[in-house]
């Protein structure tokens, strides 16, 4: 063959091939929001300077400019409900990070009080900006009910520890719901909220340092204890058992370790957030009585035991919460906005925008003949698996 023939059959060849490993003909755009979902990707840990800044005072953080952000690889979502199977699902996605444009999404929810942000994507320093301005306005709206619906195969250590300092001074539940995934790095922002609701997977695995110049493992080990000495003092601070920095460190990087419902509750990662629960019980001995305080115990143990079994969705989950309060008195007439699982209490809520006075009766009687959910009935007769 003569070799000016060679060059446009290798093109050909080559772009042939590119065809078939893109049969959808996916934009670069499409692949990088997909590109989160996939198990197993790197958790990193970056220089000090690329690092997102530190989460300043909330004052500070709604007086100051904000500067130009963006969501990389992620996306956003906003809803005013926490009904994640019916229409519009996850919500109206979010336009980007401007103040205005983040007031004028949130503003539908102002009415309701309830906010539910689902983000689906990387934890890098977008997502850490994201974080604490969606709590400066939701404060500054009044909206006090903040649920993060999370999705995330991870990103970068140091943004994940920004966002969830910054998630867990302004009040906020945290979903990892059935489908959805929080691997790797995710898990920091996932030990950072108030409450923990898991029906999905959750997973971890060593950090990789890109930074590092070590040329031998003595040396890749100091460059690394910084970092998880950090880690482990953020784990602390929110909580969780600081065993699982040590687990992470077993776990090859390209590998993932997939925790059990028992690892979660055992390392603090799935239910109330332990350092959060101290300071609750505190406020609320006095505003709210020493009946109040044993009763929300009694609740979550009965919660714990009856509603969160392993492989039950998440929609399911909640119904069983919403039905049980009733058994222990909450919502509390005294204390209804501190009473146990008070987001999803939507009996005490106005109409979510755009629900029908039908849909809000059912779910405000959860436990009424006909208002039950799909979910419900399948869990009333045991067709949601067991532990």
């Amino acid at each position: 063959m003569s070799p000016r023939w060679c060059l446009p059959l290798l093109c050909l060849a080559l772009a042939s091939c590119s065809k078939l490993e893109n049969p959808g003909n996916v934009t670069a755009n499409e692949a990088a929001t997909r590109a989160p979902r996939a198990d197993g990707d790197h958790m990193v840990s970056i220089n000090v300077a690329d690092a997102p800044r530190p989460v300043a005072p909330p004052a500070e953080r709604a007086d100051r400019p904000w500067p130009a952000a963006w969501l990389e690889n992620g996306q956003a979502w906003i809803s005013c409900s926490t009904d994640y199977a019916a229409d519009p699902g996850d919500g109206e996605p979010l336009p980007g990070l401007e103040r205005a444009q983040l007031e004028q999404a949130l503003q539908p929810c102002v009415e309701r009080g309830l906010l539910r942000v689902r983000y689906s994507g990387k934890i890098n320093p977008g997502f850490a900006e994201l974080s604490w301005r969606l709590a400066v306005v939701a404060e500054q709206l009044g909206i006090h009910k903040r649920i993060l619906d999370l999705d995330s195969s991870g990103g970068q250590v140091e943004s994940a520890i920004v966002a969830g300092d910054a998630i867990g001074e302004s009040g906020w539940t945290i979903w990892i719901r059935e489908g959805s995934i929080c691997h790797s790095a995710c898990v920091f922002v996932l030990a950072a909220g108030d409450n923990r609701l898991v029906s999905g997977k959750v997973g971890i695995h060593r950090m990789m340092r890109i930074s590092s110049k070590a040329t031998s493992r003595a040396e890749l080990n100091r460059e690394l204890q910084e970092v998880y000495d950090n880690v482990k003092d953020y784990l602390q601070r929110n909580g969780v058992a600081v065993g699982v920095a040590d687990l992470m460190m077993t776990v090859p990087n390209r590998s993932l370790r997939l925790l059990s419902a028992g690892e979660l509750r055992q390392f603090g990662l799935d239910g109330t957030n332990a350092v959060q629960d101290d300071l609750e019980r505190i406020k609320q001995m006095r505003a709210c009585g020493d009946d109040f305080v044993r009763r929300k115990d009694a609740f979550l143990v009965a919660f714990d035991q009856q509603c969160k079994r392993e492989g039950a969705e998440l929609e399911a989950v909640n119904a069983c919460g919403q039905s049980l309060k009733k058994e222990y008195g909450f919502p509390d007439e005294v204390c209804p906005s501190d009473s146990p699982l008070s987001e999803i209490d939507v009996a005490t809520l106005p109409p979510a925008p755009g629900d029908s006075a039908d849909a809000d009766a059912a779910m405000e009687a959860p436990g009424a003949p006909g208002a039950t959910s799909t979910a419900e009935r399948q869990r009333d007769a045991g067709a949601l698996p067991e532990s």
